[in-house]
């Protein structure tokens, strides 16, 4: 059934004119875009970075600490 609508897809935009199928290309290269954004996955590699700090500052402290740092970059 698969075929059949890719078919079917490729068939309807055969049908429109140069200008509209170049929007059809820009719209499907923004929706992969969109999807690839979507798969990124939030890195951890921050995880237990500022345990060193933990005895200096409470966690509010460390938290606007750590807001300050990030500015710094």
């Amino acid at each position: 059934m698969k075929v059949l609508e890719d078919k079917e897809l490729i068939g309807l935009i055969e049908k429109l004119p140069p200008n509209l199928r170049e929007e059809v290309k820009d719209f499907v290269r923004f929706l992969l875009q969109k999807e690839k954004k979507k798969k990124k996955k939030l890195k951890l590699n921050w995880v237990g970075k500022l345990n060193k700090y933990k005895k200096d500052y409470t966690s509010l402290e460390l938290q606007k600490k750590a807001m300050e740092w990030r500015e710094d970059i």
